[in-house]
């Protein structure tokens, strides 16, 4: 793995470059367009990892761990997906794990919650937002692994049933199943909120 997979300096040459092409030149050893691909997708995979995990260190160190498989796994990497996608689907594994092995749950107030912006609002509607939010992530919390990731990704990241169904490796229905399980138990616990 490059030693840091961050490019710090001037813009290189591989920075042009799209995915695809990137992801052949690292699969060949090139570090530098590793490199690239790390930071084109690192933030958006540390997002989604915080999302899923509720931590911020967890979650970098999901994603690290993430772009360390994919190095030594790059010379196997087919193509069958982007490269993109094939990286939201380690993280994801790599959560899921994560969530997994965490049984039992982790008390509540170990819970971060997400950061809202700062906006300058009445303090009454700050306190109702951020309890809103605390109540979110202990429903959250309370979902399974599988249903969590696959709200997360549905709901806060976008993404298409499809994508979802690909990078969890689950079908486009079994998705739909656990999105909708997801939705109605947040509906039912945080309907005081609606």
């Amino acid at each position: 793995m490059p030693g840091d997979p961050t490019p710090t300096g001037p813009p290189g040459e591989a920075d042009g470059l799209d995915d695809a092409l990137l992801t052949v030149r690292a699969g060949e050893g090139d570090e530098e367009a590793f490199a690239v691909l790390v930071h084109r997708h690192a933030p958006a995979l540390v997002r989604l990892a915080t999302r899923l995990l509720g931590d911020q260190a967890e979650a970098e160190d999901a994603v690290q761990d993430a772009f360390i498989s994919a190095w030594r796994k790059l010379p196997e990497f087919r193509g069958r997906s982007s490269f993109g996608t094939w990286l939201y689907r380690i993280v994801t594994n790599r959560c899921l794990n994560v969530l997994r092995a965490r049984r039992p749950q982790a008390p509540l107030d170990a819970v971060g919650e997400i950061a809202a912006p700062e906006y300058t609002v009445a303090p009454d509607r700050i306190a109702e937002a951020r309890a809103a939010v605390r109540d979110l992530n202990r429903e959250l919390a309370g979902l399974s692994a599988e249903q969590r990731i696959c709200w997360v990704l549905r709901e806060w990241d976008g993404q298409s049933y499809a994508f979802i169904a690909d990078t969890v490796g689950i079908t486009q229905q079994a998705v739909r199943a656990r999105v909708f399980r997801a939705r109605r138990h947040l509906t039912n616990a945080l309907g005081a909120w609606r």
